[in-house]
Order: structure tokens, then sequence, then C-alpha cells
């Protein structure tokens, strides 16, 4: 090669802001409260659903959401993306579930060439920052 290759030092919520298809998630972050620990040094794996993932829910969802009186809801469902240490797509591929941050499992699978993570298909794998990965999912995941 012809260059030095570097760690990754942008974090997993600078990494989803400067992607510019993640402000519902970064918005709900910061109502949920978990800036700061996203922002610390983990490791974390995210599944990140996009804005129009966000924008499949039920009219009003979102906004219901982010209202104060709804933060630990905000909080169970936002860490129920998130599994604990760096879980790479060719390691994801091989599990069945997960344990999420939100203490509850998700479910794995590896169909017709794509990974799944319920219902939600990995559109983007293994994104990395400096305290985790990030897998951009195509659906919101809710316990």
């Amino acid at each position: 090669i012809d260059e030095v290759i570097l760690p990754e030092t942008k974090t997993i919520p600078e990494i989803a802001k400067s992607a510019g298809q993640f402000k519902t998630l970064l918005a709900a972050v910061e109502a949920a409260g978990l800036s700061e620990t996203l922002m610390s040094e983990g490791p974390f794996t995210v599944f990140a659903p996009t804005d129009e993932a966000f924008n499949a829910l039920p009219s009003g969802t979102v906004e219901s959401l982010l209202k104060p009186e709804n933060r630990k809801k905000l909080q169970e469902i936002l860490t129920y993306h998130v599994v604990s240490g760096r879980v790479f797509a060719d390691a994801a591929v091989k599990l069945d579930t997960a344990k999420t941050v939100a203490g509850s499992n998700i479910n794995i699978a590896f169909r017709d060439g794509s990974l799944f993570i319920n219902r939600a298909q990995v559109v983007a794998s293994d994104i990395q920052a400096s305290n985790g990965v990030i897998h951009v999912i195509d659906a919101v995941l809710l316990p």
C-alpha cells in the first residue's frame, strides 16, 4: 500500500452525524440522554435505523417517543439496538441471537445472502468507529 492506514478516530455518533441519514436516530439518542454513553469508550455494536426506517413507523410514533414523559420507553427501544462489544458481520452471520444492552435478545438470521436483525435487513455493515461498529438497518427494532 502507498499510505499508512490509521484507526478511525470518530465516535459512533460523530460517524452517524456525518452520514446524514440518521437525523432521527441522533435526535432520539439525545432525547433519551444516551449521547454521552454512545460517545464513551465502548466498544458497542449499533444497529442503526435510517431516517427512512423511522419514517416507516406509524404516524406520530416518533413524535410521541421524543416527549420527555416517554424517555424511559425511548431508552428501552434505543438500547435494544445496541450490543456490547464489536460484532462484525462475518461473526454475526454465525449467530442466532445476541443479547442487547436493553437486556433482551435480538434474532439474527442470514438468508438469501442478506443479514437480518429480527425483521430488519442490514443494508450496510461494518462501519467502523473509534468506539465500536455500526450496521445500518432498514427498520426500527421494537422490543
